[in-house]
């Protein structure tokens, strides 16, 4: 049978885990000290006059850099643990492994040609 009383431990956690952000932005949002001013609505709070406009239009291409750079290190995170278990897994998780790769590769050739069209048209 199914027992609930198995996860009170669980919910526990769970429910308190879930107060913590919750006390802690209802607190700060109270004491929290609230001032305004010509340097409060600056673009930088650092105290240097900001130089130009504060947003600035970067070029998409370097997005995609990152997002590449993202999938493929959580590729490498995901496979780490298939390679350290091949020899108990056994052949199907290894089929498995080469299909979420050829996916990620697919995925790569696309973003490559995307941002190639996108550096031919500026």
């Amino acid at each position: 049978m199914f027992l609930l009383h198995e996860y009170d431990i669980f919910w526990t956690f769970l429910i308190i885990a879930s107060l913590i952000p919750i006390l802690a932005f209802s607190i700060s949002g109270h004491f929290a000290p609230v001032s305004e001013g010509p340097k409060k609505i600056c673009s930088y709070e650092s105290g240097i006059e900001p130089m130009g406009r504060a947003w600035v239009q970067f070029r998409i291409r370097y997005y995609m850099f990152v997002l590449v750079f993202v999938v493929f290190d959580v590729e490498t995170v995901s496979l780490y643990p298939w390679a350290m278990s091949f020899d108990v897994l056994g052949v199907s998780i290894f089929i498995e492994a080469l299909i979420f790769v050829l996916i990620l590769v697919v995925g790569l050739v696309y973003a490559w040609l995307w941002v190639s069209k996108l550096a031919d048209l500026g």
